[in-house]
């Protein structure tokens, strides 16, 4: 029997008033797969990684992770699940009255299951993993640079060691060396770790250095999925304006 795909949406539908966002959607990712979910401003996007997260239920259809429905009651299971993903937000969603150290520490110390040395331990190993040294564990958020903040949310992210990561717009605000130098890091830890990733990006710098698949959200459903090289020559008005000119980019 194969395994159940990491992420895997049937029928959803998404709607909000007399705003229908989502229409019998369908989507399936694999593990290992690192998707680029692509899409206009206000198609959706967002609230698609809000439902994977089970933060919020979709009006119709269903979300499985690891091939358990997240409407499914059993709490416990639902717990368990969420533990096995991560979500970088778009501005890093630090805390910022707590120093890098506690926010890293602050999903660690949630589970109520480890002594303040593991969790230290483990806090000075996410800091590594994003490049980061340990006195960096001291500085608060507003003593960070944009660059730094996406580490330590990233770091954060890991932290409980998922298997699926979520990334909502991971090089927004970031000049292009430093979003190039975060491409490589999720990268190699993509590489290093075997996560899944599932990622929403405007840049076609950072779907051209990550995104194994790529997923286009238009008109309130998948409309193309599959390898980079196949989704790009999609004859549909928001996959030929979005690639365009540059294309070569992708290749």
């Amino acid at each position: 029997m194969s395994e159940p795909a990491v992420v895997e949406l049937a029928g959803v539908s998404t709607v909000f008033g007399a705003q229908t966002i989502h229409r019998d959607l369908s989507l399936r990712v694999e593990t290992g797969q690192i998707v680029g979910l692509l899409g206009g401003s206000g198609s959706g996007k967002t609230t698609l990684l809000r439902e994977m997260l089970g933060l919020l239920r979709p009006t119709a259809g269903c979300v499985r992770l690891f091939g358990v429905d997240l409407n499914d009651g059993d709490a416990f299971l639902q717990r368990s699940i969420r533990r096995r993903l991560g979500m970088l937000f778009q501005q890093g969603a630090l805390f910022s009255a707590l120093s890098v150290f506690d926010n890293i520490a602050f999903p660690l110390r949630e589970l109520r299951c480890l002594d303040e040395d593991w969790i230290c331990r483990l806090v000075h190993l996410k800091l590594a993993m994003v490049e980061l040294e340990p006195e960096h564990g001291k500085l608060m958020p507003a003593e960070l640079s944009g660059g730094m903040v996406k580490r330590v949310a990233l770091a954060r992210a890991l932290a409980l060691e998922p298997e699926l990561l979520l990334l909502d717009e991971p090089t927004a605000g970031l000049d292009p060396d430093r979003s190039q130098n975060f491409v490589d890091l999720v990268g190699a830890l993509q590489k290093a770790l075997g996560l899944t990733v599932i990622m929403v990006t405007h840049d076609l710098n950072t779907l051209a250095g990550l995104a194994s698949h790529v997923a286009v959200l238009a008109d309130g459903q998948i409309i193309a999925f599959g390898p980079k090289d196949e989704v790009m020559t999609v004859d549909h008005p928001f996959v030929t304006g979005f690639f365009g000119a540059d294309r070569r980019k992708l290749l």
